[in-house]
Parts: structure tokens; C-alpha cells; sequence
């Protein structure tokens, strides 16, 4: 299941409102965020078994992206309310067609490298979970104290040398920086991947005990989904559904939860400072130029995104700087994540700011 419904604006202006960050291109030009992690589950599954769910006015974007794709393997859900009614109309779907099956959710903007150890990990993962009633969350062994990730910790202490899964203890959103490097020392708390695996009727006993306002409002689902009357019954549901996260939902309060430690590369797309570096073509400076004709002078560690590829762009005495000309928006800003934010925040409450979304 690729959880694809997100509305971010963290990469404004090349991401919008009507098209986010999962369906931009990737940072070398090439596919879409989505299509990469399609294609990452299309060479462990078979095409049929892959589900993307996402907003209903963002599906002529994904019939684009993944034209192959079955129009029922296309959730859409008509309003965002975070990933714990997603989770919920998600299990249902997969319950009416397979009632046995186990399933990984996974956010469709993660970055994953290592295939070997990625494929390694989640085969592991589907083992476990398809033969124990638990909840599987796949912990990433940080490199270092990054504040912009959430942390789970697991019982028992560091166990990084093998592959045995651990019970989860706690979890953390985004810590401080001193919380982050005790965090890391301490070899108990793994970075929280986002990825999830687990029983479809395992994840509907935690769902119906611990998310009870929203399944109700799913009540029928049995006789509804996979029907003509699925929109409107979903429709009827999620207008009643609160804003919750399947973490903050489910996961921090069920004595099911299990961490798998993994050690694939890893990051979560959320910052200009992920976007720069995830990049493999950078000039001598290690300036990245998505540009059809760009220069530099003096200037280092610059993204540089214009696209009208018929623009000269020319850049001079800049270091960390992102640099985006979308034709509606010129921003220059620097790339560290505090400046963007303030800057963004700042220009959000202008009154001309909603043309631009």
C-alpha cells in the first residue's frame, strides 16, 4: 500500500497544492517520487498486489504517472485527514479482497538506497509478521542526531548486529537537539521509517480498539466497498473522521508493536538540505543545476531549478543558496530548513500569497 495523499508545501514553489512533492521529479529530472517507490514495490510484488491510495482530486495524477495501474488499485479518499483514517479505509479495502493478507504501508516520498538490504529487511518483516498478530515498524540505525526525524526506542537495549525484532518502547517526534544525540548514544532509538507491515485482521483488532471514532464511522464497509456506491459511503465517513496520525492513533498505544533494526539508506524527503543532498549530479562547486542553461561564479552548494529550460540563469556570489524561477515565482533563498520556513511563513500571509499555492 503506497500512502500517496500528502498536500506538503515544504518544496514550494516547484511543489503546489495541485501537484505536492510526491509527484514531482525526482531530483536528477527523472521519475516522479511516486514512480520510484512503485517501481521499489514492483520488484517485490507482483503489479496486481500494489495500492496506492491518495485525494480524489489528485487521481488524473497518478492514472498519468502509473498508467498501468488498475483503477482498483486506486484508493481515493475525498478529504486529508492524516494517515490513521487512511490505515482504516485502507484495511477494509484489503480485508474485502483478501482476508488473509499481510500488507506494508509505506509513504511514497522516502528515499531508499541499498536495495539488497531494503529487500533483505522487508522479507524479513512479512515473515514475522505474517506468522506472529504484531504490528511491524522498521527502524532505521541513525547515522547521526537528526532533529528533523522521529525516534523509536526499543526494549531490551541496541541489538544492531542482527536482524532479531524488538518490542517497541517509546516514540518520539522530532527532538530536540540534545535529546537527539542522547538518543543516538545511547544505541537504544532507531529512526522512525514510516514503513509499516502487518496482518490485515491484526491491524483491524488495534484499529477497531484504539481508533473506535473513526471505524464506526466505516460500519457497513462489508457490503459497501468495492461497490458503486464505495465514493459515497467513503465520502460519508471521512466527513466525520478526525485529523490522526496511524503513530499517534494506534502504534504508541498497542502492546503489539515490534521495531525491525535496518541498516538500508534511508532518508525522508523533508527538506531542501534532504533534496540537495540526495542529488548525484552536482558541477565542481557542488552547485545543483536543474536549469536548461545555467552558470555560476563564485558560488557553492547552490540549488538551482529553473523551468523555462529557454531562461538563462546566472548565479554569482552564492554559497547554500536555492535558486527557483517557476515562471509565477522567483525565489532566492538559503537552503537551511529554519530560513526557508520563516520565509515561507512570512509570505504565506500576504493577501496575494493564494494564487500562488
Amino acid at each position: 500500500m503506497i500512502m500517496a495523499g500528502g498536500n506538503g508545501n515544504k518544496f514550494w514553489p516547484i511543489s503546489r497544492e495541485d501537484s505536492p512533492k510526491q509527484f514531482i521529479k525526482a531530483a536528477d529530472g527523472g521519475d516522479s517520487f511516486l514512480n520510484v517507490t512503485y517501481n521499489r514495490c514492483a520488484e517485490m510484488f507482483p503489479k496486481e498486489n500494489i495500492i496506492v491510495i491518495t485525494l480524489a482530486r489528485f487521481a488524473p495524477l497518478v492514472h498519468s504517472l502509473l498508467p498501468d495501474l488498475p483503477e482498483n488499485n486506486l484508493l481515493l479518499e475525498p478529504y486529508g485527514r492524516k494517515t490513521g483514517p487512511c490505515v482504516v479505509y485502507s484495511t477494509y479495502s484489503i480485508l474485502k479482497r483478501d482476508p488473509a493478507a499481510v500488507v506494508m504501508f509505506t509513504p511514497s516520498d522516502l528515499i531508499i538506497a541499498n536495495g539488497d538490504l531494503y529487500r533483505e529487511a522487508i522479507e524479513d518483516v512479512f515473515s514475522y509478521a505474517e506468522a506472529h498478530k504484531v504490528l511491524m515498524t522498521i527502524g532505521i540505525v541513525p547515522k547521526r542526531p537528526d532533529t528533523n526525524y522521529g525516534y523509536i526506542q526499543a526494549r531490551g537495549g541496541a541489538q544492531k548486529n542482527d536482524r532479531t525484532p524488538m518490542k517497541v518502547k517509546t516514540f518520539t517526534e522530532k527532538p530536540s537537539a540534545d535529546l537527539a544525540k542522547i538518543f543516538c548514544k545511547s544505541g537504544e532509538f532507531y529512526w522512525n521509517s514510516g514503513i509499516f507491515v502487518w496482518r490485515a485482521d491484526t491491524i483491524r483488532e488495534e484499529l477497531e480498539k484504539y481508533m473506535p471514532q473513526t471505524t464506526c464511522l466505516f460500519a457497513g464497509w462489508e457490503k459497501e466497498l468495492g461497490t458503486d456506491s464505495e465514493r459515497r459511503f467513503v465520502e460519508r465517513a471521512y466527513a466525520g473522521c478526525e485529523n490522526i496520525s496511524i503513530d499517534y492513533g494506534v502504534m504508541e498505544n498497542t502492546d503489539r508493536a515490534m521495531l525491525y533494526p535496518a541498516k538500508f539508506s534511508w532518508s525522508d524527503l523533508d527538506s531542501w538540505d534532504t533534496f540537495y543532498n540526495i542529488a548525484k549530479e552536482k558541477d565542481g562547486d557542488g552547485n545543483m543545476l536543474l536549469a536548461g542553461n545555467a552558470t555560476t561564479q563564485d558560488s557553492k552548494g547552490n540549488i538551482v531549478i529553473c523551468q523555462d529550460k529557454e531562461k538563462l540563469v546566472a548565479v554569482k556570489g552564492l554559497n547554500d543558496f536555492i535558486v527557483i524561477d517557476t515562471g509565477d515565482v522567483l525565489i532566492v533563498c538559503p537552503k537551511d530548513d529554519p530560513s526557508y520556513r520563516d520565509l515561507l511563513t512570512s509570505i504565506s500571509d500576504t493577501k496575494d500569497f493564494e494564487r500562488y499555492k
